[in-house]
This record gives structure tokens, C-alpha cells and sequence, in this order.
């Protein structure tokens, strides 16, 4: 079941795989100096990408930029911003792009998004002139040309001529997909055809919602792959350290989990057991689509980096591993 496709992490040839975070913005000052923190110890672990969630409100959008900006100045770690069709028209988003571009952000994660809390429960609620991640995907390459448009570039061997040179293009425009189906989907089949239709309008990644079984992630890849996916698959996983934490993830995402590990979070009172826990489950299920093929793992953090970190430990590509794995390379 292994993917094909361009390298998820941006190129090299190690053995470890890609691995990335997501995080949201903070809500508070306190909150804000405590993630930085988080970020620099994220930044350890050398991610391909870490990407921030971007809500529909003002603060939340001034705050998202606030991380994005902090990871670029004070990390070598590639920012990703969350885009999102509710809470956007095409004017609101167009300038959003040009504000992340000229800020030196240049990955995005194109979502249609979820309607705010409190509003209509129409599925369409909340969305403007953008229908759907696939425009929001061509709206993102649109407003990168418009900046940088077609320049001359000399032919080699060629005194004197030149050619028209290719234009600079975002480095990932990630979008999501759904391995055990998106709550309006009517079946499997419309979820591939949603994900092709992503990648032709631009898109060059995808990464998963939660799932609790390796072979859902599996299952929907050959999917894919079958219905003409090629962009790498990116396994989304949370190490869920607390039985509150479960039963909000189930509700926001609707996917239910494994009874076993809910009862075991359920009756255990100690919580560092239900840490360890969390982080064993994950570990387990990282493993598994690894094993199967994936392209690398993509971590939700919940804004902690112990679990996402212990996780990595555990699987062998952690902070310690990637040193030792450098320095044995420089010495070959």
C-alpha cells in the first residue's frame, strides 16, 4: 500500500519520515508566551511544516498571523496558514493570501471550513462566493501569479535570447480529506472524487481528519489511489491524553473511537495513566501506517508538545534519533 506521489516533507533522502504539527492560535497573553515555548521545542524535532488553524473571527486571525510570523523569525520550521471558505468572500480571501505572501508565508491549508458556533445549520452557512477548498486551492495559486508575474530568463548556450521563466508557486497548498468519510458525503466514492477534484484545481497535499484505525487511513488511500489521487496522503493523528478530550474530538468530528480506549480512559483515574494511555495508542497507529505505506505523520497537538514528542521517541524519530541519525550520516 506504500503512496507515490512527491515527497510530503520536502526533499531529502534520510530514512526518518516527514513529520509535522498543527497548532491554533492562543486565546490569551499567557497562552501566547507558553505556546512559543512549544513551538521551540516543535522546532527540535526539524517538522517539514507546522500549520495554525485561522478562525473566522478578527482576533483569532490577527493571533494565527502572530504564530505564523513567530515561527518565521525565530525558527527554521515552514509555516503553514489555514484558509477557510466560511467566514470569506473572494475579496476577503484574495487579500488574505497577498497578507500571508507578503509576509513571508508561502504554505497553505485550503479548508471549506465549518460554520461558527451559534449559526445557522444549513451546511452552506457562513460561506460566501467560495463554494468549496478546490476554488479557494485556485484562488491562492491565482494570487501568487498576479504577484509574481512571468519574467525572461536567459536560454544557456544562447547569447543574447531569452525565454519566458516559470513563475514562483506557493510551496505546498495542502488541503484536507476524510478516511472515514466527511458528515455530508454520500459515500466513499464522492469523498475520492473531492479530493481528485482538489488536486486538479492545485492542490499538493493532503492530510487527514482523525481516525482511530490504521486500516481506514490504508483503505482509503488504495481508494484514491484508484480513483486517479496522486498527491501524498498525510495520516492526521492526536495523542488523546483524557477522556473529556475523546468525547470533545467525537463530537467536533463525529468519527466515533475505539470503545477500548474510551472505557480504558474512562475508568482510569490516574491522569498520567491516561496520558501514557493516549500516547501508546498513537504510537501504535503511527506505526501501523507507517508500516503500510504512509508518507510521514502529521500531529495534532492541542498546543502540548510532550505527547506529540513522546509519540515521535517512541516510534524511533524523535529529537535524539534525528541527532544521532545527522551526526552518523556527516561521519560516513
Amino acid at each position: 500500500m506504500a503512496q507515490t506521489g512527491p515527497d510530503a516533507g520536502g526533499a531529502d533522502c534520510r530514512d526518518r519520515p516527514p513529520v509535522s504539527f498543527e497548532l491554533f492560535p492562543p486565546r490569551t497573553d499567557a497562552a501566547a508566551l507558553a505556546l512559543g515555548r512549544t513551538i521551540d521545542k516543535l522546532a527540535e524535532a526539524d517538522p517539514a511544516f507546522i500549520s495554525v488553524t485561522f478562525g473566522a473571527g478578527g482576533s483569532s486571525r490577527d493571533r494565527s498571523l502572530t504564530v505564523l510570523r513567530y515561527m518565521l523569525e525565530h525558527t527554521d520550521v515552514e509555516p503553514m496558514a489555514h484558509l477557510t471558505c466560511v467566514g470569506s468572500s473572494h475579496a476577503e480571501a484574495n487579500r488574505l493570501v497577498r497578507e500571508f505572501l507578503d509576509a513571508g508565508i508561502t504554505s497553505f491549508l485550503a479548508l471549506r471550513g465549518d460554520p461558527p458556533a451559534g449559526a445557522d445549520a444549513s451546511p452552506d452557512a457562513g460561506i460566501g462566493d467560495l463554494d468549496s477548498a478546490a476554488e479557494l486551492v485556485q484562488l491562492i495559486h491565482r494570487v501568487q501569479e498576479e504577484r509574481e508575474p512571468f519574467g525572461q530568463v536567459g536560454i544557456p548556450g544562447l547569447p543574447g535570447v531569452r525565454q519566458i521563466g516559470e513563475r514562483p508557486r506557493p510551496e505546498r497548498v495542502a488541503v484536507a480529506t476524510f478516511p472515514t468519510g466527511h458528515p455530508r458525503s454520500r459515500g466513499v466514492a464522492q469523498d475520492v472524487d473531492t479530493l481528485l477534484a482538489k488536486e486538479i484545481a492545485g492542490a499538493n497535499l493532503a492530510i487527514t481528519q482523525l481516525f482511530w484505525r490504521a486500516e481506514d487511513y490504508l483503505g482509503f488511500v488504495d481508494r484514491a489511489r484508484a480513483g486517479g489521487v496522486t498527491i501524498p496522503i498525510l495520516p492526521g493523528i492526536m495523542p488523546v491524553t483524557t477522556p473529556a478530550r475523546l468525547a470533545r474530538l467525537t463530537e467536533l468530528t463525529g468519527v466515533e473511537p475505539p470503545a477500548s480506549l474510551a472505557i480504558d480512559l474512562e475508568i482510569e483515574p490516574d491522569a498520567a495513566a491516561q496520558a501514557e494511555l493516549g500516547i501508546e495508542f498513537a504510537t501504535r497507529l503511527a506505526s501501523d501506517v507507517l508500516a503500510g505505506g504512509a508518507p510521514g505523520l502529521h500531529l495534532y497537538t492541542f498546543n502540548r508538545h510532550e505527547a506529540v514528542l513522546d509519540v515521535l521517541d517512541r516510534l524511533g524519530i524523535g529529537v535524539n534519533d534525528r541527532l544521532v541519525n545527522e551526526r552518523n550520516t556527516t561521519e560516513r
